[in-house]
């Protein structure tokens, strides 16, 4: 009885909708009826199948699959590499709105205007993204190390170069195209690196992983602001890539495989995960997550560099914007590990439809409100925590959708797809800012566009949590003859997770 129902949890977590069970529970055992009852009224035997749901997904589901992860030792080492990675590179990036706002100010570059600049930052992030299946083969050409110490030194050389920019071009050249495709480099198989050391911990590590892209951002935010200052823009740029290269070439070589995935030969999830087909985009559970991630993607690059403008047009000043900025990348850092350490325990999906719900109502709420500085900055940090759950969520979703095999592939097309709104989202936003509006409410129309981005998000994320519940139900029903239990026949087809039932059943998935 116990091996067949850990052979039946082993077949639900690889999250595949056509996975069949084992059919060796005696049926004298105990009823369908029984176990139907108590699908979701047991929480105190995860290791049996006939347990909560919430129990199949945060523990026998899990391990079950990956029942040789080590679920930390050497893995929070290579979280912490991460950590200090994703600060070299996507915390390189944070201080964008302060030179952007620098350039225009300064008048640096002639008949240049707002827009130009941000398509500048969005194509950076833009390069990052695209370039994922290509960072995913050279990992299998270079190892993650080489493919690291590679990145390092194109985005290190992209920010260099920036420094003697003396036309526009040139910046969408260095900065948009080099440091952005360095960084998809370093960062794609650095953040695919962590996940496998971990199965029960996996969002908390991941979590704690991307959260140096905040926390990067803080620091170079306020070292960007001084050092402008200090010793003008050409030589922050330069001293910013020095940090940025010996950071991540050093961090680089202390990254180690997980045993899960160091032989393709042994281990058939390292064999299969780099493989990428468009099948993939036919699945309605990665549908829901592109269409969640696109809108969330739209608001996130929206708010991220239209936030230091907003304060300068409310008449703070350049300095005070730069402290917002890193204020909102202060909550990115301390939000991403809390937001992890949560959706652990109860549930990664449910915490992300509520963190991109809460974003969503502060954005047409408090930022529309807030007019001065001490309001504008408590919601720079309530934002800061709110508005980077896609990136700190979206690989542990991905791989309790999926599967552990199927992960890699889907992360990497999920990123190839967030590329269109990292590269127009500041640019679409600002086609909303009334400029022939002289008072505080100029951004008005923008910050209404970034709510309702995560409104439609949270909606796509709801029908996600629909489809979860629906399928762990059904996969669970079919240990013995789900008719003669009596099963509900909607919840054996396959839209039956659009019953409205599904939508609010209380679930931990």
């Amino acid at each position: 009885m116990a091996a067949s129902h850990t052979d039946a949890g082993r077949s639900l977590a690889q999250g595949d909708s056509t996975t069949t069970l084992a059919p060796s529970v005696p049926p004298t055992a105990i009823s369908s009826a029984q176990k139907l009852n108590q699908l979701f009224d047991s929480p105190k035997e995860p290791k049996q199948i006939t347990g909560s749901i919430e129990k199949t997904t945060a523990t026998a589901a899990a391990a079950a699959v990956e029942d040789r992860a080590p679920d930390g030792g050497y893995g929070w080492v290579c979280t912490f590499c991460s950590f200090m990675i994703h600060a070299n590179t996507w915390g390189v990036g944070s201080p964008w709105g302060i030179f952007l706002d620098r350039y225009i100010s300064q008048g640096t570059f002639a008949r240049v205007g707002r827009s130009e600049y941000a398509i500048i930052g969005g194509l950076a992030m833009a390069m990052a993204l695209i370039v994922a299946p290509l960072a995913n083969r050279c990992k299998i050409a270079l190892g993650t190390r080489g493919t690291i110490v590679l990145g390092s030194v194109i985005a290190s050389i992209g920010v260099h170069t920036s420094s003697t920019a003396s036309k526009v071009w040139h910046l969408v050249l260095s900065y948009g195209v080099c440091y952005g495709l360095g960084m998809g480099i370093v960062y794609i198989p650095t953040l695919s690196v962590v996940g496998p050391w971990f199965s029960i911990r996996r969002s908390l590590a991941i979590g704690i992983a991307t959260a140096g892209s905040g926390f990067g951002g803080l620091g170079y935010s306020l070292l960007a602001g001084k050092l402008i200052a200090t010793y003008g823009i050409p030589w922050t740029w330069r001293i910013m890539s020095y940090i940025m290269f010996f950071c991540n070439f050093f961090c680089g070589l202390l990254v180690r495989e997980s045993p899960v995935t160091k032989s393709p030969v042994n281990n058939p999830v390292a064999a299969n995960s780099s493989s990428f087909s468009f099948h993939i985009f036919t699945r309605p559970q990665v549908i829901l997550i592109l269409i969640w991630g696109f809108m969330v993607e739209l608001g996130y690059v929206s708010l991220f560099f239209s936030l230091p403008s907003h304060a300068t047009s409310l008449g703070l000043d350049l300095n005070q914007g730069s402290i917002v900025q890193a204020v909102l990348s202060l909550g990115i850092g301390i939000g991403r590990p809390c937001v992890g350490w949560v959706s652990d325990r109860q549930g990664r999906i449910n915490t992300a439809l509520l963190m991109t719900l809460f974003c969503g109502l502060i954005s047409l709420t408090l930022w529309i409100y807030a007019r001065s500085y001490p309001p504008l900055l408590v919601f720079a940090f309530l934002a800061g925590i709110s508005s980077g759950t896609f990136w700190s969520t979206a690989n542990p979703i991905v791989t309790e959708v999926v599967g552990l095999r199927q992960s890699s592939a889907t992360y990497s097309a999920v990123c190839l797809v967030m590329a269109l709104p990292a590269t127009f989202g500041e640019t679409i936003a600002l086609q909303f800012v009334d400029e022939s509006r002289t008072d505080d409410a100029k951004f008005l129309p923008s910050q209404m566009y970034v709510g309702c981005t995560y409104f439609v998000g949270a909606v796509a994320l709801l029908m996600l949590r629909a489809w979860r519940v629906w399928q762990l139900q059904r996969n669970l029903a079919v240990v013995e003859d789900a008719e003669v239990a009596g099963v509900v026949p909607e919840e054996k087809r396959v839209y039956g997770w659009m019953m409205p039932r599904m939508w609010i059943k209380v679930v931990k998935v």
